[in-house]
């Protein structure tokens, strides 16, 4: 049995997890799929004070709070920057880290700089509810934007997704003990479309070859449950 500790990315909250998570349990696996701070169950205790740092301490409390030791921590995209974070500050809870179509950022970096297209897209939505500024507002037709295009499933997320509270966008990432940090091993779980804009060499070289694709949205925990459970109960096995 592992103990995973999966992060959603931006918009999207524990839900999202919902499928690859029920998946993980059957397999035996201890599995925890919290929502950040302001997102998913948790919108309601938004604030102007969300920001990178509050979601990477959103997860370091968990683990520490649960006791959680050897943890699988699996990012989706924005949750890519979280996890990273939070290998940062507990390396010695963690045991791997899986990037699923999720940011690989370095030091000093933030989202918006490290997928800078596509947050200066999110950001002409900037607009400001009750004195914070978010992001990625929630319409109809929104997940397909993320990938998911069955109409039933679509429905189903865009009856979840929620505004991002742009400061997380913005803040750049700090990293306090990155050696330690970059020796807890990783995976890449990456979507076939965005190849072209990731330095391939480098993560295979850093996951010592443990890298996956598939031609699917970029919600693949959605789009593809089966596949995503599978690859994450195989790192666990070995």
């Amino acid at each position: 049995m592992a103990i995973f500790v999966l992060v959603h990315g931006g918009g999207h909250g524990g839900w999202c997890y919902k499928f690859v998570a029920q998946r993980l349990r059957r397999m035996g696996h201890e599995v925890h799929a919290p929502s950040l701070t302001g997102l998913g169950d948790r919108a309601h205790v938004m604030s102007a004070d969300i920001d990178l740092d509050t979601h990477i301490r959103d997860i370091v409390q968990l683990i520490a709070f649960e006791d959680l030791t050897r943890v699988i921590l699996v990012g989706h995209s924005y949750g890519g920057m979280v996890i990273t974070g939070v290998a940062d500050r507990v390396p010695e809870r963690i045991g791997h880290r899986v990037y699923l179509d999720a940011a690989y950022p370095t030091d000093g970096e933030s989202l918006h700089d490290h997928a800078h297209e596509a947050i200066e897209g999110a950001r002409r939505g900037l607009h400001e509810v009750d004195g914070v500024p978010l992001v990625m507002a929630p319409h109809a037709g929104m997940a397909a934007f993320f990938g998911v295009t069955d109409p039933e499933l679509g429905a189903w997320t865009d009856a979840r997704l929620t505004a991002h509270p742009w400061k997380c966008f913005e803040q750049k990432l700090t990293l306090r003990n990155e050696a330690a940090m970059r020796a807890t091993p990783e995976s890449h779980l990456i979507c076939t479309s965005t190849i072209p804009g990731r330095a391939m060499e480098q993560l295979h070289t850093r996951a010592q070859g443990r890298v996956w694709d598939i031609d699917t949205g970029h919600d693949l925990m959605l789009t593809e449950p089966d596949w995503v459970a599978d690859k994450l109960d195989h790192i666990a096995s070995r």
